[in-house]
């Protein structure tokens, strides 16, 4: 891959900053006080097929099941893929992503498969984008379960989830009701995605995933990128000092009650199992008949047996 392209292509994230950039140049300006219920209110700007984003899910998952009781996270989308027209020295192609998303798959140690991008590759994350966007304004428990569906929609299962027969499949299986979600897609969850949109540069937002965490002073913290747990732990400390870290139950059993799908490594970073046993302990529940597997050319995920999530 050459330095010209990694700087066209917005897909081609830095593994070592934990950053997926965006072609646009951004305008920063001071973000303003928000109000919030529970004392942090975390903004978390991503899009559907960040792969750095797909990198922090097991971070971001502890934090929910640790923080639950002092933060609240309000899901932004960013634009990573406009189109493929943005590099006018014709560089930047789809098949340029798939050796990249393959080697991001190791390091971050997620399953991803860039195969997508040779067999069936997007032509924007637009559409995905504004699909969730329309699910957010049915139900936002359901909308953050849909964006999980779709990411390993296209990160595992190599769909393209601009296509909206795999985003009607997705809303279905979380619970959403299709008809509603496709007048919002075609309608108002464009303006919302718009949005978004603008909020991301008068943020100064530069690329995914970037992370907010805000109090009702005034006051801030930014974790940029793909960090370890203890960035984002301490960043709603630095805010929140006498924040309670929960207690939760660290069995298979409560994970996936909670999360209906893990990886290896979520399993490791959520039930605080060695990153080499938690492999080992996913597969003999698979043996045992209460997990099944999804197994791609970079990783697996689990899931519970017989669930429709």
């Amino acid at each position: 891959m050459t330095n010209e392209t990694l700087q066209n292509n917005p897909l081609m994230c830095d593994p070592v900053e934990g950053i997926c950039g965006i072609p646009d140049s951004t305008t920063k300006t001071e973000i303003a006080v928000q109000n919030t219920e529970k004392p942090v209110k975390v903004v978390y700007f991503t899009d559907p097929i960040c792969s750095s984003c797909w990198g922090i899910e097991p971070q971001l998952r502890k934090l929910k099941l640790e923080y639950a009781n002092s933060i609240e996270i309000e899901y932004r989308m960013g634009g990573l893929l406009p189109d493929w027209s943005y590099n006018s020295g014709g560089i930047s192609k789809p098949s340029d992503v798939a050796q990249h998303w393959d080697e991001v798959s190791v390091y971050y140690d997620m399953p991803i498969d860039g195969d997508i991008w040779l067999e069936d590759p997007l032509h924007s994350s637009y559409p995905p984008s504004i699909a969730f966007k329309a699910a957010q304004l049915q139900d936002n428990e359901k909308a953050i379960l849909f964006l999980r569906k779709i990411r390993e929609m296209v990160f595992l299962q190599k769909k393209n989830i601009a296509k909206w027969e795999h985003l009607e499949t997705a809303a279905k299986k979380v619970g959403l009701n299709t008809e509603q979600l496709k007048t919002n897609f075609e309608g108002k969850a464009k303006t919302l995605f718009e949005e978004d949109l603008k909020l991301a540069k008068s943020y100064g937002v530069r690329g995914f995933p970037t992370i907010f965490f805000l109090d009702n002073s005034g006051n801030k913290e930014i974790v940029y990128g793909s960090k370890p747990y203890a960035f984002y732990e301490t960043s709603v400390l630095k805010l929140y000092p006498t924040a309670v870290k929960s207690e939760y139950s660290k069995n298979q059993e409560t994970l996936f009650s909670k999360y209906h799908s893990l990886t290896a490594k979520e399993f490791s970073e959520l039930s605080g199992i060695p990153r080499a046993e938690s492999e080992k302990q996913l597969n003999e529940l698979v043996t045992k008949g209460h997990l099944e597997k999804l197994t791609t050319k970079n990783g697996a995920i689990w899931r519970i047996k017989n669930t429709s999530r």
